[in-house]
């Protein structure tokens, strides 16, 4: 393990105090949007800015990086991050706001790209798969613990924005003092969504739809544990529960997709959620309210990595990273549209509208699977491949990945998966121009 660490340590280090200071700072400005008295429409829309410049990164960070390489591109944009962090306070006015989510979303995304390609530049193939690991318990870990942060001060007080300010500028140090030298950027794996519709219709539909669904919940959650009642304290709580949920659930629900039909795993996964969204809404604040979000988070979560999972299945090897990046593309944009829908159900509805939001957008799932399954057989002959549990980061997160198609290509491992496999049907030279 040391071995394994020592390369990545810095990296990690970084990403776990850069996701401390995100994580407080994503529910400390919907607590302080209460306190401020904006409706839950409005708040829903001032945190899909921030998905919006998650999307806009996607396209701008890559140019960033290369011109002035990983660090420099680091600095600037966890000095962005901070900056815009410390300006929610400084100016609370909600159009001021939308704007600084949307640059503090175009600042995020860009660290991610910089960390997740250092990571993979640092990383063997043989040890791919235990950093990856590394990663995402660090990634999750990280948000959790940032929840608990929120016992330290009111958000009406200046004090929890300085403190996520100063954990997004500490993650500077580990990532400058490193002596690794610095990656080159690989090309974004690409893919044109009309074309993954047609293929993979099923894993495109449900990566959308499940960032409808956790959009929401990462943009609102807060705001409906306040009108339900809970405690300030107890809703740093409640979203702690939530993300432990999808960490620890989305690896055993996961390891079961691998030995059965993944389109049924989805199915059931996503009825099951619906329903346990049902009973919160009828539900207020008490401690059998934190375990149907455990649960619920547990099974939302799982739905994006067993649809990225069932994507690789249904490509060639080749067309895997391309596949994921569209997969990742509409998870985002679901993500975008989800608090801002949200915040709609909750300002019509009341804070029930947020749970009745989750068993919308994920009843719609349910009901696509069933129509697709009354219209198509199964084209797979092959043993599915192996899940991966993964959270949607950057595209770059993509090379890191365990089992690299790219990489391993040639490889006897990959050879079965490639006969009955329908084929995306995308040039080479215009799989690489959408990032």
């Amino acid at each position: 393990m040391t071995t394994l660490l020592a390369p990545v340590r810095s990296l990690l280090g970084g990403v776990a105090l850069l996701l401390l200071g995100h994580g407080l700072l994503n529910t400390l400005l919907t607590l302080r949007g209460v306190a401020e008295g904006y409706s839950a429409s409005l708040i829903g829309l001032l945190m899909s800015g921030y998905f919006l410049g998650y999307l806009l990164g996607t396209w701008t960070a890559p140019s960033l990086i290369r011109r002035v390489g990983h660090i420099r591109a680091f600095a600037c944009c966890s000095a962005l991050g901070a900056i815009t962090a410390l300006l929610h306070v400084l100016w609370v006015n909600p159009w001021l706001w939308l704007i600084l989510r949307v640059l503090y979303g175009v600042a995020l995304v860009g660290l991610y790209m910089v960390v997740e390609s250092w990571l993979n530049a640092q990383t063997s193939s043989s040890e791919r798969g235990q950093v990856f690991a590394l990663y995402m318990i660090v990634n999750l870990g990280a948000l959790a613990v940032a929840q608990q942060l929120l016992h330290m001060a009111s958000p009406e007080q200046f004090t929890l924005f300085a403190l996520a300010s100063i954990l997004i500028c500490a993650a500077l140090m580990p990532i400058t003092l490193t002596r690794q030298a610095q990656p080159s950027l690989p090309d974004a794996p690409t893919a044109d969504l009309l074309a993954l519709a047609r293929i993979t219709p099923l894993p495109l539909a449900a990566a959308g739809l499940s960032g409808l669904a956790l959009g929401g919940f990462w943009g609102l959650a807060p705001v409906y544990a306040t009108q339900v009642g809970f405690s300030p304290s107890q809703v740093g709580l409640l979203m702690s529960l939530t993300i432990l949920g999808g960490a620890i659930l989305q690896w055993p629900i996961g390891r079961f997709s691998d030995t059965h039909d993944r389109r049924k795993i989805i199915l059931w996964v996503s009825a099951t959620a619906t329903l346990v969204a049902l009973i919160i809404s009828q539900r207020n604040a008490d401690t059998g309210q934190l375990a149907l979000m455990f649960l619920w988070g547990g099974l939302s979560f799982s739905i994006y990595s067993v649809a990225v999972a069932l994507m690789a299945d249904q490509l060639k090897p080749d067309e895997i990273l391309s596949g994921s990046s569209g997969l990742l593309l509409a998870n985002g944009i679901g993500s975008a549209m989800g608090p801002l829908l949200a915040g709609g159900f909750m300002h019509l509805l009341g804070p029930q509208g947020l749970p009745l939001y989750f068993a919308l957008a994920l009843g719609c799932l349910v009901v696509f699977i069933c129509y697709r399954s009354r219209r198509v057989i199964d084209l797979l002959t092959e043993p599915a491949g192996q899940f991966t549990p993964m959270l949607r980061t950057s595209h770059t997160v993509l090379e890191l990945m365990p089992d690299n198609p790219v990489e391993d290509e040639s490889s006897e491992v990959k050879t079965p998966h490639t006969s009955n496999k329908t084929n995306l049907n995308i040039a080479p030279s215009s799989m690489s121009q959408q990032s």
